[in-house]
């Protein structure tokens, strides 16, 4: 059987290799490090993904399932090479902000719609005092209409159109590759079971930590919530408040933005289903 002409994809870099058409996640690994010689370590975690041109997405690449190759295969290696440091840390330099389909057709769908608007809201303003990167995605806005007026996201460094539900579409690739040291997501919006999972799923196979904030996202139905928010922890991303993640940005009353955080904080957040995880 032929070899096939595959890309193998490491950073900003890709290098042509040929590859049987049958692989396995390890001698995929090899490839790699025949390619990368210097740049591939051992001792870090790696994920292996594919590209999709269906979907035009990145699929993960099961660690103990054959995959099949055809010429013209571009296969991508990520090193996580911040596992096992995951301290719930975060810090103005290396933090974003990823609000997801928080769209106007979902208003009368999503249990708790209006309360995760409201703090949201309260997300968005303190990135935007604390010169946080915004990045807002919006599934299929032809159906699901724009996001809602409540939140200003004619600030945000970018607003993405998608139809798969992962915010880590390409243009999403692409803007995480211009921010450079990003280390940190707070991540809210909607569906927690769906778009937010799968979005966190994809940010902590890159490596990077995530933040769920528990009072700005929801599900249609509670139980879906729940349970995405118990599967996200069990992956090691942090389930956290809006409150929590904005002061631990700050950090000190004496910062220069403290007054202006306090005043975004200071009402009660909501008090009703949300605080149920």
């Amino acid at each position: 059987m032929d070899p096939a002409e595959c890309l193998l994809v490491l950073g900003d870099q890709s290098r042509p290799s040929k590859i049987s058409k049958k692989a396995t996640h390890d001698s995929l690994k090899n490839e790699f490090q025949n390619q990368y010689p210097h740049q591939i370590h051992d001792a870090v975690p790696v994920v292996l993904q594919i590209w999709d041109n269906d979907w035009s997405y990145w699929v993960d690449i099961p660690t103990t399932d054959d995959i099949t190759l055809v010429s013209g295969s571009k296969v991508r290696m990520i090193q996580r090479s911040n596992v096992g440091k995951r301290l719930g840390n975060l810090s103005q330099d290396s933090c974003a902000f990823f609000c997801c389909d928080m769209q106007e057709r979902f208003r009368p769908a999503i249990a708790h719609f209006e309360d995760i608007v409201l703090v949201s809201k309260r997300l968005l303003d303190g990135a935007y005092a604390l010169d946080i990167p915004v990045l807002v995605t919006e599934q299929y806005p032809k159906g699901l209409l724009k996001t809602v007026p409540e939140l200003n996201i004619t600030k945000a460094n970018a607003v993405i159109e998608k139809t798969v539900f992962s915010m880590m579409v390409p243009e999403m690739e692409k803007k995480l590759e211009e921010l450079g040291n990003l280390q940190s997501v707070v991540l809210f919006g909607v569906e927690a079971h769906v778009c937010i999972q799968q979005t966190a799923l994809d940010l902590l196979a890159r490596g990077i930590e995530v933040h769920v904030v528990a009072d700005a996202t929801s599900s249609r139905s509670d139980v879906d919530r729940h349970i995405a928010f118990e599967r996200l922890r069990s992956h090691g991303a942090i389930i956290t408040t809006a409150e929590t993640a904005l002061l631990q940005l700050v950090k000190d009353k004496n910062h220069p933005k403290f007054k202006e955080i306090q005043g975004l904080i200071k009402a009660t957040p909501p008090q009703n289903g949300l605080s149920s995880l």
